[in-house]
């Protein structure tokens, strides 16, 4: 088994490292697919099982039943349709609190994974883990509390779903992106010219939230200015007058005050709450930006610069592109068709019913859409994406119904996190775990052809074999810390689905392939992954203790191989 094992590290480094053709992505500009044509009312198992690796945190094999019965369409809808969890992130941490006394991120994370692996809401669950890496706070900075966390997250969760002009008002007034891009206790500038508003909100949240760093056409290419130059979408001038909007805007209280502005006399909820306004710190001088300006006036209106500002972003030509492509990324392939970015864009300016921003309307179109659905895809060395580390561990989770000792979830930040080089609400920057736009060295075949490859940003030699020994260790013991009172790993597989199976390597092989690979697993790898199961013998006159315990190897066995393969990193 160790050289199996050394075998497997050295694909996986070689896969990851240097962006085979197993690398997914298709060029801007590249076709990967027809137009918008229906997808087929009756999907196969493989299909199904495609659609939520892109739409879920992880297929399981009842989920995959319940895509087959009611097709894609009907299934989102019911997705769309689901309540959110009756305890939300917030709650669990209260509840933590009461238990501990203090809160850390481990608590956060505790709560995150029970979620994410558990509710029913899976669709609204896996969008929001997309739009955490859009709209970013971190737990890596002070600023960012484990239960204003938890809130955070539950905004993105309420939202996801929603409207997209609301989710933007949540997240501008929500204090922990006010801490995090520091405008949260934000000040007007002074008669002296000595001090100006931050200005860090309204640069990130043109860049990175909205709008982009230049204009973009309908279909999400570059618009080309003079010289064939791409023409910038705002320019400083433009983050100084929007600065001013976001002052006067700090720490919620019942009894607001000077002191409470600055951050004393601190509410218990203040993490939790969102902002107020303070007229008394917010700018009233004139306030000029992407072609918009709020006049100066002697009365002051937080709420009404702050909505002619919102309004602004919201209806600018480029959120619909925008957002659009960095959801097609999140969720189905790195590199999507101009003509693919446009569809949905068309879908964000306009529901169908008159309304801009409908979220659902928008991922309905990003996983119905041909290049989506199309199973052609799956062979393209042009399309897909690297499976982010934190999804890798929910599918196996899913997959194979692990679940927690006490109901904690005890995955935290010295666990799983640690290994994976990724955990929720805890990127490096406001800039996430990767950037969208990063293109692997020239070197790499991915890099040659300009494709981009943002999850392959945290990849290299280390990283591919700390996932590998992790997993190892994960399949065979489970994840987390122990519990209090208990023994071993917090969340383990029993595997009780699959050890019916051991007896029968190929039928073994033929579910990894369909909860793990939608069915596209290659003749090469089944090859290698029988073989693997078939080494594990079961013995003919041993005590009955003695075979459980091949069986139970004969599965871990199955699942290891597979999960590291490059086959199954790369999301088709």
């Amino acid at each position: 088994m160790r050289q199996w094992f050394v075998a497997a590290a050295f694909l996986l480094a070689a896969a990851c490292g240097g962006g085979g053709s197993d690398s997914g992505g298709g060029t801007p500009g590249t076709p990967g697919g027809g137009g918008g044509a229906p997808p087929p009312a009756n999907p196969t198992s493989a299909e199904a099982a495609r659609l939520l690796t892109q739409a879920t945190f992880g297929p399981t094999a009842t989920e995959i039943s319940a895509v087959e019965s009611a097709g894609f369409a009907s299934w989102i809808t019911a997705q769309v349709a689901l309540p959110l969890p009756a305890q939300s992130h917030e709650l669990f941490l209260n509840t933590r609190l009461a238990t501990l006394g203090t809160l850390t991120a481990n608590n956060f994370y505790e709560s995150w994974w029970k979620q994410a692996s558990t509710e029913p809401d899976q669709l609204r669950q896996r969008v929001a883990f997309a739009l955490s890496q859009i709209f970013v706070v971190s737990l890596h900075d002070p600023a960012v509390d484990p239960r204003g966390a938890a809130s955070y997250y539950d905004m993105l969760a309420r939202n996801a779903l929603g409207n997209y002009r609301t989710l933007l008002e949540d997240v501008t007034m929500h204090p922990m992106m006010g801490g995090y891009l520091t405008y949260l206790g934000n000040q007007k500038e002074d008669a002296a010219g000595t001090r100006t508003p931050d200005e860090n909100y309204a640069r990130e949240v043109m860049q990175l939230m909205t709008i982009g760093l230049y204009e973009l056409n309908p279909d999400g290419t570059l618009t080309l200015g003079s010289g064939g130059t791409a023409a910038a979408s705002y320019t400083p001038a433009d983050i100084s007058g929007l600065a001013k909007v976001f002052t006067g805007i700090s720490w919620y209280h019942s009894s607001p005050t000077a002191t409470t502005f600055f951050g004393g006399n601190a509410h218990t909820d203040r993490s939790v709450r969102p902002m107020i306004f303070y007229p008394q710190y917010h700018s009233t001088s004139a306030k000029t930006f992407l072609g918009t300006t709020i006049p100066a006036s002697a009365t002051v209106d937080v709420a009404g610069d702050l909505r002619i500002a919102l309004d602004r972003l919201f209806n600018h030509p480029n959120v619909g592109p925008f957002i659009s492509f960095r959801l097609i990324q999140q969720l189905v392939t790195s590199n999507p068709s101009p003509a693919y970015v446009g569809r949905v864009a068309a879908i964000f300016n306009n529901n169908g019913s008159g309304v801009r921003g409908d979220l659902a309307a928008v991922v309905r179109a990003v996983l119905l859409d041909t290049e989506a659905r199309a199973m052609s895809a799956v062979g393209s060395a042009s399309f897909g994406k690297l499976r982010e580390p934190v999804i890798r561990v929910t599918n196996w989770i899913r997959a194979f119904n692990a679940t927690s000792q006490q109901g904690n979830w005890l995955i935290t930040s010295t666990g799983a996190n640690t290994s994976l080089g990724q955990s929720p609400l805890t990127s490096a920057s406001v800039f996430n775990f990767w950037r969208p736009g990063f293109v692997p060295p020239a070197s790499t075949e991915l890099g040659s052809r300009s494709l981009l490859a943002p999850e392959f940003q945290i990849v290299d030699e280390v990283t591919s074999a700390s996932y590998i020994n992790a997993m190892q260790t994960w399949v065979d013991a489970g994840i987390g810390s122990t519990p209090p009172g208990g023994s071993g790993r917090d969340v383990f597989s029993a595997y009780t689905a699959e050890l019916a199976l051991a007896d029968t390597p190929i039928s073994l092989v033929n579910r990894m392939n369909t909860l793990l690979f939608y069915g596209q697993m290659s003749p090469t790898l089944q090859g290698r992954v029988l073989a693997a199961i078939t080494a594990v013998a079961i013995p003919a006159t041993g005590t009955q203790a003695q075979i459980d315990a091949a069986r139970l190897n004969r599965v871990k066995t199955a699942v290891f191989f597979s999960m590291i393969a490059p086959e199954y990193l790369v999301q088709r």
